[in-house]
């Protein structure tokens, strides 16, 4: 009896047919500790094959907001939003232990002395692999976000729907 038969009780064989083969992520925050884990997740999925698709809502969406990008809105209330949360993915805050900016200069140098790939060197990585990047409409139209304030690289942006519909027989996690 294999290690996997005993451990789970199903068959080895029986496991690679229900093998998920769809990853989808639901990127809803844009904090550092969590949009980190959202490319690691989404990088992995794709290495072992799988269709990985990430959706990008409320302040998740920011990460896919390009760098030199500050101001972004139509009205005052847009731009306060995009005053408040700088968008970009290499201006991401902590959720917890921002410390005024050092809580993010700690993480980014551990994560560098260990050899873990940045969340803006993992976002290429995704788009290399063909990962689907895809931003959620209604927080564009939200948040005043045009697709000229986004990366290169991304889908077409989507609904809620869409996206409940994609994940349908996929692993899907909310980040």
């Amino acid at each position: 009896m294999a290690v996997e038969e005993a451990t789970v009780g199903v068959p080895v064989h029986e496991h690679e047919e229900h093998a998920h083969k769809k990853l989808v992520i639901i990127a809803w925050s844009g904090d550092l500790d969590k949009v980190w884990p959202q490319m690691i997740l989404a990088t992995a999925g794709a290495a072992m094959g799988m269709q990985t698709t990430i959706f990008f809502t409320f302040w998740g969406l920011f990460s896919l907001v390009k760098d030199d990008v500050r101001i972004t809105g139509e009205n005052w209330m847009q731009k306060m939003v995009a005053m408040m949360d700088h968008p970009g993915v290499e201006h991401l805050k902590l959720g917890k232990m921002n410390f005024a900016g050092a809580g993010p200069a700690m993480m980014k140098k551990l994560a560098k002395e260990h050899s873990v790939a940045s969340p803006g060197e993992l976002l290429r990585m995704a788009v290399d692999q063909g990962v689907k990047l895809v931003p959620c409409q209604m927080t564009m139209d939200m948040l005043g976000l045009k697709r000229e304030d986004m990366i290169d690289g991304l889908s077409e942006p989507a609904g809620a729907a869409a996206m409940l519909l994609e994940a349908q027989d996929a692993v899907t996690l909310f980040i």
